[in-house]
């Protein structure tokens, strides 16, 4: 019987010139640690030519089973401590798979791109930041056929060379969803919900559209090396491409131990350091951000506490200063562990949309969201991430994410309301998120 294979491979930072190795065959993924750009980021999962694929619809009862379902169709692996996958599910869940299991109807508006797609993939290039090591993955599933060509392809690699794309381009600037005085009269309208006692927070979004000509992997590197996340991701599959810049993790699972980190409070960097440092104490002391970032904190060990054994939940971290290119951010964590016989597929579907982009209590801030916003979100607050045979699972909250379809760009960005928000000052917040990637984008010719 064939067991699991590891090659080492030369160790480099240049993932780029990774994922361009096999970006030729079908459906490539790279679940990306944003190195050197983003901090804390320790792997890169680049694969491709999946052995079987899931596509999801906005009418898909139980999505998160049929995930499991297709992750059964490979035998499972032992793990290794240093391996975080080893064959298994890759893809993303958008935000619009959350309503079953959060008791609303279907949102079946068009979103570019399938409500979720998962592929099924044999094998990984795994790169370990940590141990500067480099390996390629391969489940008893692959061919000996498969086998040799990776390990040629990789073998050729030139990593001392950049990634060679082709050009992108914009046909016109970004199209902003809303006017700023209609933000703002959303904003209000969200506040009158939290004054009539129906929710404390909602998070509220809108989208930035343009077309383009050419291609999307250059917009995704020029992008990285702007604002890479620790949780970024670029996934080229047959609709169209997923650009994910995101530094939130949704939920971590390590066999039967879980955590999840949401961000809530944000404050633009500051290009003196001096002022830099007071921005980041304000936003570290700040009441409305703490309190803001409590009421998702809640939220979250209320949703783990649904799969989690009991008394397992705990809160180790609360309100943890984290700092990225053009914002700082404050990130709390909470862990528990999974009863035995648990699925992580299970926890997923129960937390399905991560609180930190819905609001409290949930389901009606969904609602509301469903009201005020004009369009679906698609991939944009779903998650994108890995489940692997080998017990193992990550997923990000896909937060400053765009995708390509029909000719067209799309992103999005939002944030948290709460009682004491000032719309002006929200609607400002949403521009100074995304205002850079925009602007990356916008100047690339």
């Amino acid at each position: 019987m064939k067991s699991l294979q590891i090659v080492a491979i030369p160790y480099s930072i240049n993932t780029p010139m990774a994922f361009q190795a096999i970006a030729d065959l079908p459906a490539p993924v790279w679940l990306d640690s944003g190195r050197p750009v983003a901090p804390g980021g320790r792997f890169d999962i680049i694969s491709a030519d999946p052995l079987a694929t899931l596509e999801l619809d906005a009418h898909t009862r139980e999505p998160f089973s049929e995930l499991d379902d297709l992750l059964c169709e490979l035998a499972p692996q032992d793990s290794d401590a240093q391996l975080p996958f080893c064959g298994g599910a890759i893809g993303y869940a958008g935000y619009e798979l959350g309503m079953a299991e959060n008791f609303l109807a279907p949102d079946p508006r068009p979103t570019g791109l399938p409500a979720g797609f998962f592929g099924l993939y044999s094998w990984a290039l795994i790169v370990d930041h940590q141990l500067c090591a480099s390996h390629l993955v391969f489940h008893p599933a692959c061919t000996d056929i498969q086998v040799r060509d990776l390990i040629a392809r990789f073998n050729a690699v030139s990593w001392q060379d950049e990634a060679s794309t082709g050009r992108f381009a914009l046909g016109a600037p970004f199209a902003h969803e809303f006017s700023r005085d209609d933000y703002c009269r959303r904003i209000e309208r969200i506040l009158d919900y939290i004054r009539a006692g129906d929710i404390y927070q909602a998070n509220f979004t809108q989208r930035f559209t343009a077309p383009f000509e050419g291609d999307p992997l250059a917009a995704y590197l020029a992008l990285r090396s702007q604002v890479a996340g620790p949780f970024s991701a670029y996934l080229d599959l047959a609709g169209g491409q997923i650009l994910s810049l995101s530094p939130e993790r949704f939920i971590h699972a390590d066999g039967s131990s879980v955590q999840t980190e949401p961000i809530k409070g944000t404050a633009p960097r500051h290009p003196d350091p001096v002022e830099d440092t007071r921005v980041a104490e304000a936003l570290q002391h700040s009441v409305k951000d703490r309190a803001e970032n409590l009421m998702i904190v809640d939220l979250l060990r209320n949703d783990f506490s649904k799969r989690c054994r009991s008394g397992s939940v705990r809160v180790p971290e609360l309100f943890e200063l984290a700092t990225f290119a053009n914002v700082h951010h404050l990130v709390s964590r909470i862990t528990g562990e999974l009863p035995e016989g648990s699925y992580f597929t299970d926890l997923l579907g129960a937390c399905f949309p991560g609180g930190s982009i819905t609001g409290a209590p949930k389901r009606r801030a969904m609602e509301i969201i469903r009201e005020l916003e004009l369009s679906p979100r698609g991939i944009y607050c779903g998650s994108i991430g890995y489940l692997s045979s080998c017990g193992r699972a990550d997923t990000n909250i896909a937060i400053r994410t765009f995708n390509t379809s029909d000719g067209l760009v799309t992103g999005a960005a939002g944030g948290g309301i709460v009682a004491d928000s000032s719309p002006a000052a929200e609607h400002d917040e949403c521009l100074n998120k995304i205002g850079m990637l925009l602007a990356t984008l916008e100047t690339m010719a």
